[in-house]
């Protein structure tokens, strides 16, 4: 399916750069288009402020305010509940098609090695498609996350720090 070239260093090396990149782009922008940035950071203020209130109340013992963290606790996972539904839309429109994607490429690439790591002593270490497509996505992830001030991870607590 894929040109022969393709399967060969250094095209290989630069075709699952490429891939890595258009696959983070389309994450990052389907993230930014389906997910409330300002509502999301208020939902987040607000979870990590009870989370503070209940910790302390755990750690001082303080009665009165583990009252009212309990009181709030229903309030809090309903809005956590609407924070996993807003980052779940982008995952789940590129979801199916990066399975079918990944059926192919696992496909045509198999376990051949189409990167090296010169750095190490010795000889270069080689990589196969799967750990280079991974290390080049969480890398452009990263880089597009902080340019577009996107979460990266859909939710998984990695944001890129604010700009001023």
């Amino acid at each position: 399916m894929l040109p022969s070239e393709l399967l060969v260093i250094p095209f290989s090396t630069f075709f699952t750069l490429g891939l890595a990149f258009l696959v983070s782009l389309t994450t990052t922008l389907l993230n930014r288009k389906f997910i409330d940035k300002e509502q999301f950071a208020k939902w987040r203020e607000e979870t990590n402020r009870w989370n503070a209130d209940k910790n302390r109340a755990k750690k001082t013992g303080d009665k009165k305010l583990m009252a009212k963290v309990k009181k709030q606790e229903l309030q809090i996972l309903q809005i956590q509940s609407r924070m996993f539904k807003q980052q779940m839309k982008a995952f789940l429109v590129t979801f199916v098609p990066l399975l079918v994607v990944w059926q192919v490429l696992i496909y045509e690439f198999g376990n051949i090695t189409v990167a090296f790591v010169p750095l190490l002593p010795g000889p270069p270490f080689p990589l196969p498609f799967f750990i280079w497509y991974m290390a080049c996505s969480l890398f452009v992830s990263t880089m597009l996350s902080r340019i577009f001030g996107v979460e990266m991870g859909m939710g998984m607590g990695l944001t890129p720090p604010a700009t001023k």
